[in-house]
């Protein structure tokens, strides 16, 4: 099976050993690709999908069912516990133009189900992950304004809503999945009550993006001696922009042509905003723009960015196909220069440094970036799509030691993580270094933090390094011609390989067993019309000029010789003003070559000698077809010539010799054979056949030096002008314009006439092997097989009917299956049944091994799985599965050991390390898995488990809530990542958001944020700074008078009973009347954030009273509140549990996720 391809070119093979069909093919404009969890990457191609796998750079399954472009493709996610009853799959969702959705079964390459709603192209696809019930539900934006929740499994729609504008796209909030974000047509629609039981009640928030509104008491003025900015910084102050509810006037400054929109997984609450030449982040809490990552005019478009959720950072997509990587900066100054800089300044936009790029490629009208997609695993790798149909496949590689960074340019260095999977690197313990992005770079220091002592760091470096390489194919048209088949003479070294001729002039050949691309080689100036082998490796390749006024062209015959890539001009300087060639014929025995020319008489060339033998006379007939006869007299002129070299051979032994010598005959004699083929001694007698305008059959005999003409047939009647002969054995095939097919059987001297109704016969050809009677025939609407020696069909395709593309070229690959060539860019190999490329995925056979887990029976992946995390029957850790006595079946056993064989080296050596410990191997084991939710998992358990063992050795006391104390005083630099939101320890997520509002500070431009920011300040505890923004408000704005008394009220807010009774009162009485963040507000000035936590979840608001318990409360009083969110999210109607494990995880409740983990069976942790 196998599949090559192209969008204006693009090729993909695999290997033929082992497959049914394949396919080589064209990549449609800005065609669709996706990334999963499993580790493999589907690219959408015309109205097909190919599975690529990354390590190998190999296309490992086709997916054809589609009739129009796939437009968009989407993996399923992989965050559910995986046993028997849920096993590792490979599920696939695609969309194309005429609005169907496909959810595929991608190991069987069979379609699960086929979702139709509208006949318009889908805009946009995703699958659900917020709840533990069902993994099938898929959600997509059908055009103009609809989103449909489908589910997947059964193809059934649950809801559908409608929108006012047209929808090009959303994106799902990672930390809070009822809200979700639609780029529409005009702004963003922000909805924050999606659910999967039913659709969103209301139609959203709608926000449009543009310039500030200028406002005196916002607007600072600049100071006099600063000088005017330049370049970055212009750019920098063109997009300080906002999100305000109003449609913005023709006069102001608004940023169209929005190329995309997505949540931050790093953080939560943050969205990019991507431009052609900038990139916003907003803060959502504050509706303002607080970072920009800003082009200066000379630099390069951006066309596609992709944030990461292991570090804050972006990769970046430009138009000249160079990805750049940008990590957020610390936002912990350095000392020596928190004192100079400008204030606003040095607070702070949130900056994104450029620390790695790839090398560009060359952009030319038909050679420009499509798309990249990064591994989500890892985030460390990334593949892009070229339209020329190559996938480009880059890796993110850590280099350590002192780099030279330039002063001026801001850079602080970024130093390697002083961990491995979760845990303390020991001294001796092995590890991969580029193992994944948060174990390159270590985590982004925020202000108040202190850096580690540079002793118990490494100084990294990043850099793009090119680890594989699919190549496409050119444009459209192709010649192709496969080699000579396999006999039992050259089955030594026989080696299946495609030529492929382009239309500009390169010769592609592919070796079909490995399915690379063996050589391409620059053999013409122009479009190569017909390529014909002469040996295993060798051939002749025409191509022909435009014509000129007169008609006439330049022709080009190449001879090319395959080992060396040499080529030469076969006819010498003949071929410039001349009539075009319409083809060239190889004899049987590969010794002549017939030449015909559309306007001129054919040539007859000696093809081992090069020499012309005859150029027939001006009144030579016009050729319409041409074949040569597989009959010859070799065999009887061979017999002559050893005979006679075996009385020569007798004739040199003496007698005494003559007994030694008998046993060396056949030896001897097969080397005169293989001399005297090489020496091409030997001028068999060939014959070949050719039409006139006329249909009249013409019989030419060549031998040597002399050409002989034969015998002539009046033409059928019953046919029309000949296009095409086939001559195999003892029957002759005639194809001709009308679509009739002529069959005559030699030796019977019978022919048999039939009407195919297909129109004018293009080409056709026998299948090789002998007494393989099965024969090709090429129609301008599509290609048949036909069986001569029953004179039936045996497959058919028909471009409308279940083909979408019209055939170029045809021939056969091996006796049983046949290569065609598409207008849609693709040689397609396939069985003579010509149905879908697609097959068993697991009954392949890939020349590399490819290492997915997926690909296994769900019984040998868990097998798999346990026996990489735990060997208890043995002291040391082995990669030999097939030693292991188990009760399982040694087939079973064979494939489960390919997979562990396909391990890298590094990989191998990591897993038999004995330093390794247990937990950074159950985190190890769920990353090669790409196992989403064991990841989660593992990374959370982890790191609380070791945390919480370490603070027990360090205290004296047992209780939980001092133990969370002595937690809390942690390293900052042990802290678990900020994408993991309110799992975090509690002091570090309190730095956090206080580093965040001193930046929403900065950037507020409005008297609304001013006031956001005061009430973020008044929960966070920082009363003195709130106290001076409610002092800002201007004496014109209708909320002067209620700031001034918030003001005054902070600051003498006091300990009192009675004023803590009253302002308890009051805020109950608040919230009562549904003033609910009023209400939570005066608590925590009087030191009642338990109480208003206890408010927010009685009103739902779960999520912001999480936010609040860890920002306010002790741990004891947090642990309580977020004990209690636990209980709410494994209520059946919220049914999140493995979020629940999540948050018990980071209280130390380990006895509790233990039962909890027990009741839902979930044995392998």
């Amino acid at each position: 099976m196998q599949q090559l391809a192209s969008n204006v070119a693009s090729l993909y093979i695999l290997p033929l050993r082992g497959r049914k069909n394949s396919q080589l093919k064209l990549l449609p404009t800005r065609e669709p690709s996706s990334r999963g969890w499993q580790g493999l990457i589907a690219q959408g191609c015309h109205s097909s999908i190919l599975i690529i796998d990354p390590k190998t750079a190999q296309t490992i399954q086709v997916l054809e069912r589609h009739k129009a472009n796939v437009v968009k493709v989407k993996w399923s996610r992989e965050n559910y516990y995986h046993n028997l009853s849920s096993p590792y799959c490979l599920r696939l969702a695609s969309g194309d133009a005429s609005g169907k959705i496909i959810v595929w079964d991608v190991v069987s390459g069979t379609a699960h189900c086929e979702i139709q709603e509208h006949s318009k192209p889908i805009q946009d696809l995703e699958w659900l992950w917020n709840q533990d019930v069902s993994r099938d539900l898929l959600l997509a934006v059908h055009p103009p304004n609809y989103i449909v929740l489908w589910n997947g499994d059964t193809g059934t729609k649950l809801w559908k809503k409608s929108y006012a504008e047209n929808i090009l796209s959303f994106s799902f909030d990672p930390f809070d999945p009822s809200n979700m974000a639609l780029l529409t047509s005009e702004g963003i629609v922000f909805i924050t009550d999606f659910s999967h039981s039913k659709p969103p009640g209301s139609a959203g928030k709608k926000v449009y993006i543009a310039s500030p509104h200028a406002s005196p008491a916002h607007t600072k003025p600049a100071p006099t001696a600063a000088p005017a900015p330049t370049g970055a910084k212009k750019a920098l102050n063109k997009v300080k922009v906002l999100i305000t509810n109003e449609k913005p006037t023709a006069e102001a400054v608004t940023l169209n042509d929005c190329l995309q929109l997505s949540y931050l997984p790093s953080k939560r609450n943050h969205m990019l905003l991507l431009y052609p030449r900038e990139i916003l982040i907003l803060d959502l809490e504050l509706s303002q723009t607080v970072g920009v990552v800003a082009i200066e005019r000379s630099g390069v478009p951006f066309i596609q960015v992709i944030p990461c959720a292991q570090r804050d950072a972006l990769y970046c997509l430009h138009e000249n196909g160079c990805i750049t990587l940008r990590v957020c900066r610390s936002t912990a100054a350095p000392e020596e220069a928190s004192g100079a800089a400008d204030p606003e300044q040095s607070a702070q936009e949130l900056v994104y440094d450029l620390r790695s790029q790839c090398d560009a490629i060359r952009v030319t009208k038909t050679v420009r970036p499509y798309r990249m997609v990064i591994c989500p695993v890892n985030e460390n790798n990334a593949a892009l799509t070229v339209s020329d149909g190559r996938v480009m496949l880059w890796e993110l590689k850590a280099y350590t030691g002192r780099v030279a960074v330039n002063p001026s340019s801001g850079l602080s260095p970024l130093y390697s993580p002083v961990s491995f999977c979760g845990s303390p690197l020991g001294p001796n313990q092995k590890h991969i270094q580029n193992l994944s992005l948060n174990s390159m770079i270590g985590q982004t220091l925020i202000a108040g933090e202190a850096p580690l002592p540079s002793s118990n760091q490494q100084e990294v470096q990043l850099k793009f390094l090119l680890t594989g390489l699919l190549s496409g194919l050119p444009l459209p048209p192709f010649a192709i011609r496969m080699c000579p088949p396999l006999t039992t003479k050259n089955i030594n070294h026989y080696q299946p390989m495609l030529a492929v001729g382009t239309s500009n002039g390169s010769v592609l050949v592919y070796n079909l067993t490995s399915g690379l691309l063996h050589k391409e080689l620059s053999v013409h100036s122009c479009e190569v019309r017909g390529i014909e082998w002469v040996s295993l490796t060798s051939f002749l390749s025409f191509a022909t000029s435009s014509p000129n006024n007169m008609g006439l062209v330049r022709n080009e015959l190449q001879h090319v010789d395959l080992p060396t890539g040499r080529c030469f001009a076969f006819r010498g300087e003949r071929g410039n003003d001349e009539p075009p060639i319409e083809m060239i014929k190889v004899s049987h025995l590969k010794q002549y070559l017939v030449v015909v020319f559309r306007d001129k008489p054919l040539e007859l060339w000696d093809i081992r000698t090069g020499t012309l033998l005859r150029e027939m006379a001006k009144n030579f007939p016009t050729v319409t077809a041409l074949e040569w006869s597989p009959s010859h007299n070799l065999k009887s002129l061979k017999k002559k010539q050893m005979a006679a070299r075996e009385a020569m051979a007798r004739q040199t032994v003496s007698d005494a010799e003559q007994n030694s010598v008998e046993s060396s005959v056949i030896s001897l004699l097969q080397d005169a054979e293989s001399k005297s083929e090489t020496s091409q001694a030997i001028s068999a007698r060939e014959h070949f056949v050719f039409t006139d305008t006329d249909g009249q059959v013409y019989h030419i005999t060549v031998e040597g030096n002399t050409v002989k003409d034969g015998a002539r047939i009046p033409p059928d009647g019953s046919m029309g002008s000949i296009a095409c002969i086939a001559w195999k054995g003892d029957t002759l095939v005639l194809g001709d314009v009308d679509g009739n097919l002529n069959f005559w059987d030699l030796k019977a001297r019978l022919s048999r006439g039939i009407p195919t109704h297909r129109g004018w016969v293009k080409k056709i050809r026998f299948a090789p092997g002998k007494g393989n009677q099965k024969l090709l025939v090429m129609y301008t609407d599509g290609a048949e097989v036909w069986d001569t020696k029953e004179v039936q069909m045996v497959s058919s395709m028909r471009i409308g009917r279940n083909v979408n593309y019209r055939v170029l070229d045809i021939d056969w690959c091996t006796s049983d299956k046949v290569v065609l060539a598409s207008d849609d860019g693709c040689i397609r190999v396939l069985e003579m049944a010509m149905k879908s490329a697609s097959y068993r995925m697991d009954e392949q056979d890939l020349t590399d091994s490819v290492w997915c887990p997926y690909l296994l029976l769900p019984r040998a992946a868990l097998t798999l799985k346990a026996f990489l995390l735990l060997q208890p029957w043995s002291g040391t850790f082995t990669m030999d599965i097939t030693q292991v006595d188990y009760n399982e079946k040694d087939e079973i056993k064979g494939l489960i050991q390919e997979q562990l064989n396909s391990l890298s080296n590094d990989m191998k050596s990591v897993l038999q390390d004995p330093e390794l410990s247990l937990l950074q191997r159950c985190l190890l084991v769920s990353r090669l898995f790409g196992d989403e939710s064991d990841l989660h998992f593992w990374a959370v358990a982890s790191h609380y488990l070791q945390a919480f063992a370490q603070a027990r050795q360090l205290s004296v006391a047992t209780a939980e809530g001092q133990v969370q104390s002595e937690l809390a005083q942690q390293s900052p630099q042990n802290h678990l990542d900020i994408c993991h939101d309110v799992l975090c320890e509690s002091s570090y997520f309190q730095k956090f958001q206080l580093d965040r509002v001193h930046l929403q500070e900065v950037k507020r431009s409005s008297y609304e944020h001013t006031k956001k920011c005061a009430d973020q300040l008044l929960l966070l505890g920082q009363t003195d700074r709130a106290v001076q923004l409610l002092l800002e408000t201007s004496a014109d704005n209708p909320s002067y008078y209620c700031d001034s008394l918030k003001a005054c009220l902070v600051t003498t807010i006091t300990s009192s009973g009675p004023s803590q009774s009253t302002i308890k009162l009051v805020a109950t009485n608040m919230i009562a009347n549904g003033k609910l963040a009023e209400g939570v507000q005066l608590l925590c000035l009087i030191d009642k954030a338990a109480d208003a936590c206890r408010y927010l979840q009685t009103y739902g608001e779960w999520n912001r009273a999480a936010w609040l318990a860890k920002v306010r409360l002790s741990p004891a009083e947090s642990s309580d509140v977020l004990k209690r969110w636990a209980e709410h999210l494994c209520s059946p109607q919220v049914n999140q549990k493995s979020k629940a494990i999540l948050v018990l995880l980071s209280l130390g409740c380990f006895y509790k996720v233990g039962e909890m983990l027990h009741r839902q069976a979930v044995w392998n942790m």
